[in-house]
């Protein structure tokens, strides 16, 4: 009997240690991975082509909106598409509330005034309170990375009910 538990106790600890092995393995390959994303992120995006640029489609300067309201986000000289991937002469929009642009190759932040529409979205309804609003539109590469003064646009608007 006592062999009996010596070979379990054996086999145990033979298995934890595959275990820790494997976690340590993934853990480190979850490191490199992200290490290496990093890495990619810092660099800067595509460079913009001549003559490109954003606008509000269907909004002006000045104008007076009922919320909710739709902005549509036009564009020439690149395509829209969702953010993950690179590729050059593509991204994604987002709107910038009450602020200016973010500078070529800074990443656009996540929150509630700084709207991303990552899945390649051209149009959206916007919910704001009654009062005056700048909306820059900024369009980003497929990390979020800003294109810069070039591909934004901004325009004053007032919400009433």
């Amino acid at each position: 009997m006592h062999r009996k538990s010596l070979f379990v106790l054996g086999l145990f600890a033979l298995s934890l240690s595959a275990c820790q092995n494997a976690s340590t393995k993934d853990a480190n390959q979850d490191q490199t991975d992200t290490s290496s994303q990093a890495e990619e992120n810092t660099n800067t995006p595509p460079a913009v082509p001549d003559g490109a640029r954003v606008f509000f489609a269907n909004l002006n300067e000045g104008d007076t909106l009922t919320s909710p309201f739709l902005v549509e986000f036009g564009i020439e000289g690149m395509e829209v598409e969702p953010a993950g991937e690179v590729n050059e002469g593509k991204g994604h929009h987002h709107i910038i509330i009450n602020n200016s642009y973010i500078e070529f190759g800074g990443t656009v932040p996540a929150d509630s005034v700084n709207i991303h529409y990552g899945g390649g979205q051209t149009s959206d309804s916007l919910d704001l309170n009654p009062g005056n609003y700048s909306l820059t539109m900024q369009f980003a590469d497929g990390y979020h990375r800003s294109y810069g003064e070039q591909l934004s646009s901004t325009i004053n608007v007032v919400v009433i009910n």
